[in-house]
């Protein structure tokens, strides 16, 4: 077998340049492999580099090769698989900007990372850089394989999906852990328990959850209206409650998906549901002290290990080169998977992993209220990635107004002059307009 060269972007994340590298390095196959690390942050790429060395020496006998560079086309020359996990534009100014700007308007917003006007700009920033990628991949590893990490999910698949020819796939953690969290929260067991989960990046749906041929909807439901305390989950069990399915994504970010929760007009829902506005700016300031612990932790660490994790990459890299079959969840174009939602939109539907590829599976209509709660987070998705790729303003103000959560709470004047501003002062990350 041949050794295979893996290209790591945005490999600066060093935990979770560890976790998906590390996975690789344990994986049949794979411990000869070729590791090309790219990252714009030149210090942070060092430390990444260094730690995958160590690693590489501790548990793969320093098989693999770590390589660190400064050249994407170089990086991307001749790789089987390209992990992506980039961040155009980093927190300050940008994510600063998509939070600041439209609470002036009155708009909170709790991630601001995948849907909402947070999502609408970080997906315009990010497009163009992905559109790099991708033509850099079509020139010098026309073959490779996509694995897709970076938010918005749905837009910056969906817009690689439709504006190229690169084998892309999407992939995210909130399919995998669904079950995990549910039933740890309602005290079940999830041992054994087959499910079918569908509908698009972040927004999802549990459809079925059997155990030896019983249907757990209904403990589910029970348990959930008898738990009674605060939780973490509150906005989901009132979602599962109105519309009677479990949705995959957390419930601080589902509360920014619909038109229901973040109200200026109802305040007190914030505390009935435990919504927490702008918390990805207190998670992001907590992360700057993290990164400089787990620097030293993982860095600095001649006895650092690894043991393969939960992440989908090394297992899907390990099924397409040796046949193994596996299941993941994974976001793909449409192509009537789910029947009742349009084609060529980015959908998540399990997917079979073999030698031959990464195959979706045949879900069939949603329940017609779930796709229509798809069809308005499709809406906004759309148009961005139209915008993104033409440098289409006017796209950019119709996504903003389909967008729930936005066109709930504000004025079509208010609209184009919050979009206004944060087009200008995203001048310099948006090359398409």
């Amino acid at each position: 077998m041949s050794v295979k060269k893996i290209v790591f972007i945005g490999s600066g994340s060093i935990i979770f340049v560890k976790n998906l590298i590390g996975d690789c390095l344990l994986t049949p196959g794979l411990h000869d492999a070729h590791i090309a690390l790219l990252d714009i942050d030149k210090e942070k790429l060092h430390y990444s580099e260094q730690m995958l060395k160590q690693l590489n020496n501790n548990i793969n006998e320093g098989r693999a090769t770590i390589q660190a560079y400064d050249d994407q086309r170089e990086a991307l020359r001749g790789a089987d698989f390209v992990i992506n996990a980039i961040h155009v534009g980093g927190y300050d100014p940008c994510v600063i900007n998509d939070f600041k700007i439209p609470l002036k308007y009155g708009l909170k917003q709790t991630y601001a990372d995948t849907l909402g006007i947070g999502g609408i700009f970080r997906g315009l920033r990010t497009i163009p850089v992905m559109m790099g990628i991708a033509r850099d991949m079509e020139d010098v590893c026309p073959d490779a394989w996509l694995l897709n990490y970076t938010n918005p999910m749905a837009i910056v698949t969906g817009a690689i999906q439709r504006a190229t020819s690169i084998k892309t796939v999407g992939l995210c953690h909130s399919v995998q852990i669904c079950i995990s969290e549910l039933f740890s929260g309602l005290g079940m067991d999830p041992e054994g328990v087959q499910s079918k989960i569908a509908g698009i990046n972040h927004q999802a749906w549990l459809l079925e959850a059997h155990r030896d041929g019983v249907d757990l909807y209904p403990e589910i439901k029970r348990r959930a209206l008898a738990r009674t305390e605060r939780h973490d989950d509150m906005v989901r069990y009132e979602v599962m409650k109105q519309f009677g399915y479990y949705v995959t994504e957390s419930s601080q970010h589902t509360a920014e998906y619909l038109p229901y929760f973040i109200k200026n007009a109802y305040p007190e829902l914030l505390e009935r549901f435990g919504i927490r506005t702008h918390m990805y700016l207190d998670w992001r300031e907590s992360q700057v002290n993290h990164w400089n612990q787990a620097k030293e932790e993982l860095v600095h660490n001649n006895g650092l290990s690894h043991e393969r994790t939960h992440e989908y990459a090394s297992h899907i890299i390990e099924s397409l080169i040796s046949g193994k079959t596996v299941k993941i969840g994974a976001n793909v174009l449409n192509k009537g998977h789910i029947s009742n939602l349009p084609n060529d939109v980015c959908v998540e539907v399990p997917c079979l992993v073999d030698g031959s590829g990464i195959t979706p599976c045949y879900v069939g209509d949603l329940p017609h209220h779930l796709a229509a709660l798809n069809q308005t987070n499709i809406n906004m998705q759309l148009l961005t990635i139209e915008a993104g790729l033409k440098g289409d303003r006017e796209s950019v103000y119709h996504a903003a107004m389909l967008d729930p959560h936005t066109s709930s709470e504000l004025s079509f004047d208010d609209i184009r002059s919050m979009i206004s501003e944060l087009l200008e002062v995203n001048r310099p990350y948006l090359p398409q307009f």
